[in-house]
């Protein structure tokens, strides 16, 4: 049962993914209630979220065409990213982290109620400028130590210097959030407390999730669901809150 649970888990979290950028709201709360601990929780996501990339990019196609140049300069910026955060989680106290989260949950959740900027309308230097590959790279550090809603705040990022349509910014912020992904995810197993067990079920949901989630996207309305999501991630935050901080 919690093979089959986790793999529906992955395949909610991996549409949330693509429609709404806020895969871990449903899938980290959904490995600390099988009773892993908050930072192997974490880790564990994470690997396991690298599929959502691959399904999303394969989902998306259409919409990635004529981008390969553009994503590859910026790809290096988050996979650097990635390692830096990455890093960072596993050289901090795991007490930190569990008192962080529900933090971190908490404001990527209200980042769900802010209306994200037209491509285009405010200046990053352009998608060649160096302030868009810092600002990527800045995500990608936040992708890479926790990553809840990182979407969310890459396509704000990115959507801030490149004036072109939002179903091809989305598509590009979904390749280079999963390269930030990979590479934390690479430092995470080897050095990481992984749930190799977790993985494999969470893993073949988010592959299919992340791969249907871009035709959901084009059909359903994204306001509603952004604001459910919204809702149920400030919940789950107030309920790590309170277990964080009692326990402590």
């Amino acid at each position: 049962m919690d093979v089959l649970g986790l793999a529906g888990i992955g395949l909610v979290a991996g549409v949330v993914s693509t429609v709404v950028s806020l895969a871990s709201i449903v899938s980290y709360p959904a490995l600390l209630a099988l009773g892993l601990p908050p930072l192997a929780a974490n880790v564990t996501n994470t690997v396991a979220l690298l599929f959502t990339g691959v399904g999303a990019a394969a989902g998306s196609r259409p919409e990635l065409a004529d981008q390969g140049r553009l994503i590859g300069r910026l790809g290096f910026a988050a996979a650097l990213g990635g390692a830096a955060g990455a890093g960072l989680l596993l050289v901090t106290p795991s007490r930190m982290f569990e008192m962080v989260a529900p933090l971190l949950v908490a404001g990527a959740s209200l980042l769900l109620l802010l209306r994200p900027p037209r491509p285009g309308q405010v200046g990053l230097g352009g998608e060649s400028g160096l302030r868009l590959r810092l600002g990527v790279f800045c995500v990608a550090v936040y992708t890479g130590y926790f990553g809840a809603a990182g979407g969310i705040i890459m396509f704000a990022v990115l959507a801030a210097a490149l004036d072109r349509p939002a179903a091809r910014v989305n598509a590009v912020k979904n390749v280079i959030s999963a390269l930030a992904n990979a590479v934390a995810a690479v430092g995470f197993a080897v050095f990481g407390p992984v749930d190799w067990a977790a993985v494999g079920p969470l893993a073949a949901g988010f592959l299919v999730g992340g791969w249907i989630g871009p035709a959901v996207a084009r059909r359903l309305p994204g306001q509603t669901l952004r604001l459910a999501a919204a809702l149920c991630g400030l919940a789950v935050a107030v309920k790590l809150g309170v277990d964080a901080y009692r326990g402590g």
